[in-house]
C-alpha cells in the first residue's frame, strides 16, 4: 500500500470583489475526509449577507463593463492565459479532491485535473464560433428595413455546485460565463469547497480578470444558496444537483423569472443486447456504475441484460465487481474509495436492504467494505439481480456503488421499461449492431447516449437531461448560448411618412 500523508488542517476564506474574506457572521464549518472522518480544513459558513456582497461585486463589475465589453478574442486570449496557469497550479489538486470529495486519486489525477483544466480552454476557444451578431432576410413589406440579431452577455451569474465532480462541474459553470462576458458568484458544496477555492486563487494570481468577474462563497445551502436565487440582481441561475433541490431553486426563481438551468438527478438505463461484446460490455457496465462509487448522476445504475448472453454475463460481471479494492481515496491502488458523508453512507445501506425486502437477489457486496476500519465512509460494490421493474431500487436514485439488473427479450418492452422513469438523463446500449443500436438510442428518452460506452462527456457536446432530469444544457455551443440574450434590433430605410402605411391605422 503506498504511504498516505495527512497535512495539517488548513483555514479557507471566500472570495468576494478580488479579496479575501471570511463570513459576515464570523462562522465557519469543518471540511471531512470521508476516507478518514478527520478535519481536512475549515472554510467560512457564508450566509446571506455574504451572497449579497458578491451579488453586488459581479453586478458592479459587469455594469462597468471592462470584462464584458472586451472583444471576444480578447476574452479567450485571457482565458488562454488563465487556463496555462492553472495547468501550472494544478498539481496538488488531484490530492485535494481525494481528500474531500473521495475521489480516487488516479481518477482525479487523470480524469478529473486535467478535463477540468481542458473544458476552461475548450470553452474560450469554442466561444470564438459564437456569432454576436446575426442577419435577418432583407424584408420589404410592409416597407423596406433592415434587422438583425445582437446576442449580448446575460449579466450577473450564479453556479451552484455539487459535491461529486467539484472542481470539474465548477468549471462547467465558470468557463461559459466569463467566455461569454459575464460576471459570476459560485457556491462549492460544503463537502467539497477547496479546489474551487484554489482555482480562484489560481486565477487571481494572474491578475488577468478585472474585480469583480469572479466570485466564491462558502457555506450550506440554506440562505446563503437561497441568495444566490432569489436576488434581484442575479440574472441567470445554474445548479447542479437533486432533483429535490432543482424543484425548490425553480420555485425560488419564478418570481423574478430569471433564466435558470438545472442538471438534475438520474437513474440511467443500460442495456446490454445479446450481440454485445462481452469483454467491453461487462468493463463497461462496472465503469459505467462504480465509477467514483457510483456517485454520479449519469451513472448506469439500472442495467438491463438480455436473456441469451444474461448467465454469461452476469457470472464475470459478479466476479469483477466483488474483486474491485475498495480503500482509502489517496491511495493509488484503491479503486473504488469512501462515499461522500455518514449520511450517504447510511442512505445506500438501507436503499440495498430495502431491495432485498422487495425481492432482489444479492449476488455480491450489500455492506461495509471489508478492511476499511472503523473510520470512512465505504460501501462494497454491489450487484442486485430479479430486481422489479416497479421496486425503488428499480426506480429511486441511490447515489452510491449499487447495480439493480433487470433481465429482457423484447427490443420494444426494454426500451419501453428504460424510458418508464421521471428522469432522462443518461443511457447506453451495448451491441455490435451500430446501426441498430443507434435506432433503439433515438427511442430513449434522454439527453445522452452512448453506445458501447459511458461516462465520455466532452466540452463540444451538449449534456443535460430530459423530463426530471433538469432543463437547459451545460457544455459546447449549447452551453455557450444558455450564458447570453439575445436582442432584435430593427433599422427603418429611410421610408418617407407617406409610406408608412401601417401608421394610418391609428392615425388616419
Amino acid at each position: 500500500m503506498a504511504t498516505i500523508v495527512r497535512p495539517e488542517v488548513v483555514t479557507y476564506h471566500q472570495y468576494i470583489d478580488g479579496q479575501w474574506t471570511d463570513s459576515d457572521a464570523g462562522g465557519t464549518f469543518d471540511v471531512i475526509n470521508p476516507s478518514t472522518e478527520e478535519v481536512v480544513a475549515t472554510a467560512p459558513a457564508g450566509g446571506r449577507a455574504d451572497a449579497q456582497r458578491a451579488i453586488a461585486a459581479a453586478r458592479r463589475s459587469f455594469d462597468d463593463g471592462e470584462w464584458r465589453n472586451q472583444t471576444q478574442l480578447q476574452r479567450s486570449q485571457t482565458m488562454f492565459a488563465i487556463a496555462r496557469h492553472l495547468q501550472d497550479r494544478g498539481d496538488d489538486w488531484a490530492m485535494l479532491e481525494a481528500r474531500t470529495a473521495g475521489a480516487t486519486i488516479r481518477k482525479a489525477s487523470v480524469v478529473d485535473v486535467p478535463l477540468a483544466v481542458e473544458t476552461f480552454r475548450s470553452m474560450a476557444e469554442q466561444a470564438l464560433q459564437i456569432p454576436w451578431y446575426e442577419p435577418l432576410p432583407w424584408i420589404d413589406i410592409p416597407h423596406v428595413s433592415w434587422n438583425f440579431v445582437q446576442r449580448e452577455a446575460i449579466g450577473v451569474c450564479t453556479g451552484i455546485v455539487p459535491f461529486n465532480f467539484p472542481l470539474m462541474i465548477a468549471m462547467w459553470k465558470l468557463a461559459p460565463a466569463l467566455a461569454m462576458g459575464n460576471s459570476i458568484v459560485l457556491k462549492p458544496s460544503p463537502f467539497t469547497p477547496l479546489t474551487l477555492l484554489e482555482v480562484a486563487r489560481a486565477i487571481d494570481e494572474t491578475g488577468l480578470l478585472p474585480r469583480g468577474v469572479l466570485n466564491v462563497v462558502t457555506g450550506p445551502g440554506d440562505d446563503l444558496g437561497e441568495e444566490l436565487v432569489v436576488n434581484d440582481d442575479v440574472d441567470k441561475v445554474a445548479f447542479t444537483g437533486s432533483t429535490a433541490v432543482g424543484r425548490r431553486i425553480l420555485a425560488l426563481a419564478a418570481p423574478t423569472i430569471k433564466r435558470v438551468t438545472v442538471e438534475l438527478g438520474g437513474k440511467s438505463a443500460n442495456i446490454v443486447c445479446a450481440d454485445a461484446d462481452l469483454d467491453v460490455a461487462v468493463d463497461g457496465t462496472l465503469f459505467g456504475t462504480f465509477f467514483h462509487q457510483g456517485q454520479a448522476c449519469e451513472s448506469g445504475h439500472r442495467v438491463y441484460v438480455h436473456d441469451d448472453i444474461y448467465d454469461a454475463f452476469m457470472e464475470r460481471l459478479v466476479a469483477t465487481a466483488a474483486a474491485l479494492r475498495v480503500g482509502d481515496a489517496t491511495d493509488y491502488d484503491t479503486q473504488v474509495g469512501p462515499v461522500i458523508s455518514r449520511r450517504q453512507y447510511d442512505s445506500i445501506l438501507a436503499a440495498i436492504d430495502r431491495a432485498q425486502a422487495e425481492g432482489a437477489t444479492l449476488l455480491c457486496g450489500g455492506g461495509r467494505a471489508g478492511g476499511a476500519g472503523d473510520k470512512g465512509f465505504f460501501v462494497q460494490p454491489t450487484v442486485l439481480a430479479d430486481v422489479r421493474p416497479e421496486s425503488h431500487i428499480a426506480t429511486d436514485e441511490v447515489f452510491g456503488p449499487v447495480l439493480a439488473v433487470q433481465r429482457w427479450s423484447d427490443p420494444g418492452d426494454v426500451v419501453r421499461r428504460a424510458n418508464r422513469s421521471i428522469y432522462g438523463l443518461a443511457g447506453g446500449i451495448w451491441s455490435r449492431d451500430t446501426r441498430g443500436a443507434i435506432e433503439m438510442a433515438k427511442r430513449l428518452r434522454t439527453g445522452t447516449v452512448w453506445i458501447n460506452d459511458w461516462h465520455l462527456l466532452n466540452a463540444l457536446a451538449p449534456f443535460g437531461g430530459y423530463k426530471q432530469s433538469g432543463s437547459g444544457r451545460e457544455l459546447g455551443a449549447y452551453g455557450l448560448r444558455e450564458y447570453t440574450e439575445v436582442k432584435h434590433i430593427h433599422v427603418d430605410q429611410n421610408v418617407p411618412r407617406e409610406d408608412r402605411h401601417f401608421y394610418d391605422v391609428l392615425l388616419g
